[in-house]
């Protein structure tokens, strides 16, 4: 079972206004992208899909956080913004039409995503005293896992119906290799964060 790290967070002076700037932008663009699919760049890449599964993950933390967390814990708002962004970037990326025109810009998003949904998880789950090797296998576990879910959704929400199915073992084996590097990369911040923060509690 995930036990919730229960210290009192210091939140980063701006994590809350880029929280709530992040998720009002989500949604906008999320708004445009169903609307216009041809000007969000998503035609033939799932938009319904990312319409819904997008602010269910970027309110997930709010909402467990409500239910479950808010007699035990200020609200979480750098792992929540961290959430955010995942979704947020992916959505400005395609409205940018970044993926189509940067060829690294893909590697990359995999890379920083899955590293800052793994960074979330390990801030909400693991306390701040806890040791770099077992941050890394949390945010290893975490990261892995949603690493292999995404290119399992990716693939039945529109690769398979795709030209692109032809490079997709190739690509989805990229892919995972950065998620989980991102994961690892993650941990090692995280780690070093909370020992800086530590640090500075102590002087």
């Amino acid at each position: 079972m995930t036990e919730v790290a229960l210290t009192r967070p210091v939140t980063p002076v701006g994590a809350k206004t880029a929280n709530i700037l992040a998720k009002a932008g989500l949604l906008l663009l999320l708004g445009i992208a169903i609307a216009f699919p041809d000007l969000g760049n998503l035609r033939d890449k799932a938009a319904g899909i990312r319409a819904i599964g997008y602010p269910l993950v970027a309110f997930a933390v709010p909402l467990v956080w409500w239910l479950s967390w808010k007699d035990r814990v200020r609200f979480p708002w750098v792992p929540d913004l961290l959430v955010t962004i995942t979704c947020f970037t992916d959505i400005l990326g395609n409205r940018m039409d970044l993926y189509d025109t940067i060829t690294w810009f893909d590697d990359w998003m995999h890379f920083m995503n899955t590293g800052l949904l793994a960074a979330a998880f390990v801030l909400l789950t693991l306390p701040a005293t806890s040791s770099l090797g077992r941050t890394i296998e949390r945010s290893l576990a975490f990261g892995a896992t949603a690493a292999i879910a995404w290119e399992i959704a990716e693939y039945f929400a529109f690769i398979s119906g795709s030209s692109e199915r032809r490079f997709a073992y190739a690509d989805t084996l990229g892919d995972l290799a950065l998620g989980t590097l991102g994961a690892v990369v993650a941990a090692g911040l995280v780690h070093q964060y909370r020992r800086q923060n530590a640090q500075d509690g102590l002087r």
